[in-house]
C-alpha cells in the first residue's frame, strides 16, 4: 500500500508557472505507475500526466502537451509536475494517483488504487 501526500498549489497569474509534487509512503515507489489528475468544479476527473513505473515513460494529456512537464525521483519517493505557461482552464484540484506497474487504461482514473487529498491550483487572469 502506497500513501500520497501533494504539495505545491496555490494562486499564479495566467502566463506564470507552478510545481507540484507528490511524496509517497513506502519503499517500492519505483513499482508504481504515478500521475497527475485534476477535476475542475462541475467537471469529470481529467488525464494530466503519468509516469510508467518502467523506463519512466511520460504520458501527457492534450490539454497540457508542450506545458506541462512530469517527472519522478524514486530515491526520493517524490513525483513532480513542472506547470509553464498556464491557463485559466488549467484552474483545478490536482490530484497524484499511483496504481502498481502499468495497467491497460492507465490514462484513466478508474485504474489507479491510490490517490492523495488534492491541491487546489488558481490560475487568475
Amino acid at each position: 500500500q502506497v500513501q500520497l501526500v501533494e504539495s505545491g498549489g496555490g494562486l499564479v497569474q495566467a502566463g506564470g508557472s507552478l510545481r507540484l509534487s507528490c511524496t509517497a509512503s513506502g519503499r517500492t515507489f519505483s513499482r508504481y505507475t504515478v500521475g497527475w489528475f485534476r477535476q475542475a468544479p462541475g467537471k469529470e476527473r481529467e488525464f494530466v500526466a503519468a509516469v510508467s513505473w518502467i523506463g519512466d515513460r511520460t504520458y501527457y494529456g492534450d490539454s497540457v502537451k508542450g506545458r506541462f512537464t512530469c517527472s519522478r525521483d524514486n530515491a526520493k519517493n517524490t513525483l513532480y509536475l513542472q506547470m509553464n505557461s498556464l491557463k485559466l482552464e488549467d484552474t483545478a484540484v490536482y490530484y497524484c494517483a499511483a496504481v502498481e506497474r502499468t495497467p491497460v487504461g492507465f490514462t484513466s482514473a478508474a485504474a489507479y488504487a491510490y490517490w492523495g487529498q488534492g491541491t487546489q491550483v488558481t490560475v487568475s487572469s
